[in-house]
């Protein structure tokens, strides 16, 4: 596995490397069982007496869609943002490695 580009360290990360972080298999892996989860107990809260009488219509169905989008994205700008804050900080020594 290819790993995500890291941006130097004390710089912030580009657009470019925050996208290269957002786009990998690890991040989108995670995004996708977080939208799984999050938004189907959200589609049941919000629409599922919908869903129940069969009374979708297009609009409905649009709304359907951006509330399983919105925690895929939140969980991509969160992990994105913790992968980098993580690589930007200092790497603390290994317990071993401690006298």
């Amino acid at each position: 596995m290819v790993e995500p580009m890291a941006a130097p360290r004390g710089k912030p990360a580009t657009w470019r490397t925050w996208s290269h972080v957002a786009l990998s298999a690890t991040v989108r892996r995670r995004a996708f069982k977080v939208a799984l989860v999050v938004g189907s107990i959200l589609l049941a809260i919000n629409h599922g007496d919908t869903l129940l009488k069969g009374q979708i219509s297009f609009p409905r169905l649009l709304r359907m869609i951006l509330t399983v989008i919105v925690p895929y994205v939140v969980s991509t700008v969160s992990s994105t943002g913790a992968i980098l804050e993580m690589r930007k900080a200092p790497q603390a020594p290994h317990p071993s490695e401690t006298p």
